[in-house]
């Protein structure tokens, strides 16, 4: 989907244009959304935005094992600069495995159930560093194949247009055993300890400068806690947002907790955290069924919480076409509504999700304030 520019947007570029050389004064003046605050906006996501659903060969052998888990990975996504670009992507997802001495991901056993070597023979995924893929051995085709080179795409893109919406990014660290019933060898991921998630931090720093991250400690400033800033003075303007990306934990339990240890209100640290209310850490929250979560998504933005929740899951709403959760997660106020479905799979029935009126935003339906429907949030 390649949406055309609004009048507003051209207008805006030209104004940026002409004013290249003023001073700050005349912001507000030229871009009228400079005022809006992150918490005011929604925008659409993409739920494991890197995923490419597993060649055919591989999705039979899993239905035959685990019809339901198979049908769940029928979901594939185009890489990360086309969503931002063509389907107006402002969230994305991206599940991380430990690597630090490289190559623990570079065998793939179960192609030689179809006479392959087991070699992947891919140079990147015999280097040190975080490895991005679903599930590993079974469903580990990604857009891209590193932490690392995902974030220079976000990076390379987000140069290219610095003046686009914030861009959130969802990490979540994944160990999980799976069970290897052809007892090929399978890898056991490494556990995701403290040093895997410094390894998360300094991976981001390696690829974005500071001043192009909105970190908990800017969020934070002078206030005691990141939760007092966020539940006092607000969310960064788009004045201050744009072209900047932000990043967030989508673990909770013990992965959060030793992400938290020893770095209070998220000090130091480039990942926001799904904590809960009450908590010097809670500004980020991860709600991901609005319906039976649409009270608690509601409470926590009016609050001043930004939420992320899902239209879909496990290609359930694609195969019916029912659009309750999607339009209940619209509904709910939640800052990112995420799918796997910014465009319909014409294998199962048209459903998709954008977000409603002529942007790739809109003004949040609970969060009221300076932004304004009739300003269309584009680009």
């Amino acid at each position: 989907m390649q949406r055309v520019l609004p009048r507003t947007v051209v207008a805006f570029i030209f104004a940026a244009l002409l004013g290249a050389c003023s001073d700050d004064s005349d912001e507000f003046e030229t871009d009228p959304t400079a005022a809006f605050r992150l918490n005011q906006l929604q925008y659409l996501g993409t739920h494991n935005s890197y995923h490419i659903e597993p060649p055919a060969d591989i999705f039979e052998l899993l239905l035959a094992f685990d019809p339901g888990l198979a049908n769940t990975l029928l979901y594939s996504h185009i890489p990360l600069p086309e969503q931002f670009t063509g389907q107006g992507i402002r969230q994305i997802e991206l599940d991380i495995f430990d690597d630090p001495d490289g190559g623990l991901y570079a065998n793939r056993p179960i192609r030689t159930l179809f006479g392959e070597p087991a070699a992947s023979g891919i140079p990147e995924l015999d280097e040190p560093g975080l490895k991005v893929l679903h599930v590993q051995d079974v469903d580990y085709e990604t857009t891209c194949l590193t932490f690392v080179l995902c974030l220079q795409e976000i990076k390379n893109w987000s140069d290219a247009n610095p003046s686009h919406l914030p861009i959130t990014v969802l990490v979540e660290a994944k160990d999980s055993v799976i069970p290897d019933p052809l007892d090929l060898g399978f890898i056991e991921p490494l556990p995701i300890g403290p040093e895997a998630l410094d390894r998360i931090d300094s991976e981001i720093r390696s690829v974005f400068p500071d001043e192009q991250l909105i970190l908990p400690d800017d969020v934070r400033g002078d206030f005691t806690t990141l939760e007092e800033a966020v539940l006092t003075r607000g969310w960064p303007t788009l004045a201050d947002a744009r072209g900047k990306v932000l990043f967030a934990l989508d673990n909770g339990g013990s992965v959060r907790d030793m992400y938290v240890e020893g770095h209070p209100s998220l000090a130091g640290r480039v990942l926001f955290t799904d904590s809960p209310a009450g908590t010097p850490e809670a500004a980020f929250m991860k709600i991901n069924n609005p319906v039976s979560g649409f009270d608690a998504i509601q409470e926590a933005v009016l609050q001043g919480y930004i939420v992320r929740t899902r239209a879909d899951a496990d290609t359930a709403q694609s195969r019916s076409g029912d659009t309750t959760q999607r339009d209940t997660a619209l509904a709910s106020g939640a800052q990112f509504i995420s799918t796997d479905y910014p465009v319909p799979d014409p294998r199962f029935t048209d459903y998709s999700v954008e977000i409603p009126g002529d942007g790739i935003a809109r003004c949040n339906p609970l969060a009221p304030g300076e932004c304004s429907d009739d300003v269309v949030l584009d680009f």
